[in-house]
C-alpha cells in the first residue's frame, strides 16, 4: 500500500485541509494517521487529535481518531520510546489503520521539524512507513518561494521520493505563476498545483469556538455554524455600542461578561452571529429564555473578557469535523486546482 506523508514548511500551512480535498476527490479507499498529534480535542474524555477527527470524517473511516495518534506531548514520548520502539509503534498503528485501505495519507506535526527530538517528524514517519513526501507550501508570495529553495537546497532528503508540491492559499494564483513559475521549475519540484485563498475558510465557526474553549452551550445551538466576520469587546455601554455602524452588521462576535445584560441584548437584536460569556457568570433566565428563540449560541466560558478576546484573536480558523459545507468548498477548490492523479 502507498503511503504519502503529508508535511509544510510552516505552521498553519492548511495540509489538513488538503487532505481533506484529496480525499473527497479520490475513489481509492483512504487511511489516515497523525503520529504526533499536535491539535487536542477532548470530548467524552477521551483525548483526540483536531486534524485526526476532521480527516476521518472527510474520509468516512470507521477507525476512532484516537487510534491513530502515538501521543501529544514531548516529554511522554520522550519517555516510552527510543527511536527503534517509536518506528515499531508508527507501523504497528498504519498497519491497524491500514485494513482495506488503497492509500494512507499520514499528517505530520506542525511543520516538517516538528516532533524530530521525539523521533516522530515527517522525514521519519516517511523512512518508518517507506513513504513519499508531499509538502503543502503557504505564506506571501515571497515565502513560499523562500521555502521552496529551502526544500530543494538546504532540506537532507537523502533517499526519501518527494510526490510533489501544492501551494496554498494563494491571493492572485494568474500573478503567482507569471512571477515564480519559472523558479520553480528551476528547482524542478514536482508542482501539482496552486490552490487559491478563499477568505471564508479563514473565519471561524460558533461550532469551533465551542470547542476551542471547551464551552457550555447555554442556547442557541442551531446557529452553532454562523461564521464570524468580525470581533467586539463588550467593554462600553450598550447605547455607546449601538452608535457603532460596524456593530449592527450581521455576522459579528460579542465577547462580554455573563452580566452584562445591556449588550447581551444588543447583540441579540442586531443578529451576532454569536456570544462568547465570560468569567463562568450565566446571564438572568429571561435573557438565556429570550436566546433560545434565535439562532445566536450564547456559549459560557471560563476565562475573563481579557483571556477570551485575546485567545479569539491569536487563533487560526481550523476545519471542524460538522463543517460540511467548507469540507465540500475544499473539495470543489482542490480538484480544479490540483492534479490529484497520483492519489
Amino acid at each position: 500500500m502507498k503511503n504519502i506523508i503529508v508535511t509544510s514548511l510552516r505552521k498553519d500551512a492548511g495540509k489538513t485541509s488538503v487532505i481533506v480535498g484529496l480525499a473527497k476527490n479520490s475513489s481509492q479507499k483512504m487511511g489516515y494517521l497523525k503520529p504526533f498529534g499536535d491539535r487536542l480535542l477532548y470530548r467524552k474524555k477521551r483525548l483526540w487529535d483536531f486534524d485526526a477527527a476532521v480527516s476521518t470524517t472527510a474520509m468516512k473511516a470507521e477507525e476512532s481518531p484516537e487510534a491513530m495518534s502515538i501521543g501529544f506531548d514531548h516529554s511522554k514520548l520522550r519517555f516510552m520510546y527510543d527511536e527503534n520502539s517509536t518506528g515499531d509503534k508508527v507501523r504497528e498503528i498504519a498497519a491497524l489503520n491500514a485494513q482495506g485501505k488503497d492509500l494512507m495519507l499520514v499528517e505530520s506535526g506542525m511543520d516538517i521539524t516538528r516532533g524530530l527530538s521525539v523521533n516522530l517528524d515527517a522525514l521519519s514517519l516517511c523512512r518508518y512507513l517507506d513513504g513519499e513526501l508531499l509538502v503543502v507550501l503557504a505564506g506571501t508570495n515571497d515565502q513560499i518561494c523562500d521555502d521552496a529553495y529551502a526544500l530543494k537546497k538546504t532540506l537532507d532528503l537523502g533517499d526519501i521520493k518527494l510526490a510533489g508540491v501544492i501551494i496554498n492559499k494563494v491571493r492572485d494564483v494568474e500573478d503567482f505563476e507569471a512571477v515564480y513559475k519559472e523558479q520553480f521549475d528551476a528547482l524542478e519540484l514536482p508542482l501539482l498545483g496552486i490552490i487559491p485563498y478563499a477568505e471564508n475558510l479563514t473565519q471561524p465557526s460558533m461550532r469551533f469556538l465551542a470547542d476551542l474553549f471547551f464551552a457550555k452551550i447555554l442556547a442557541g445551538e442551531k446557529g452553532l455554524d454562523n461564521l464570524v466576520k468580525d470581533v467586539f469587546v463588550g467593554a462600553m455601554s450598550a447605547d455607546a455600542v449601538l452608535r457603532m455602524q460596524r456593530f449592527n452588521k450581521d455576522s459579528k462576535l460579542v465577547i462580554t461578561s455573563g452580566d452584562r445584560s445591556d449588550m447581551i441584548l444588543a447583540a441579540l437584536d442586531t443578529n451576532a452571529a454569536g456570544i462568547i460569556l465570560t468569567n463562568n457568570i450565566l446571564p438572568p433566565p429571561n435573557i438565556i429564555a429570550r436566546a433560545s428563540g434565535t439562532s445566536v449560541p450564547l456559549l459560557l466560558v471560563a476565562q475573563d473578557t481579557f483571556q477570551a478576546a485575546k485567545k479569539v484573536d491569536s487563533l487560526v480558523s481550523l476545519l471542524s469535523k460538522d463543517d460540511t459545507e467548507k469540507m465540500d468548498q475544499i473539495a470543489d477548490m482542490v480538484k480544479n486546482a490540483v492534479d490529484t492523479s497520483a492519489f
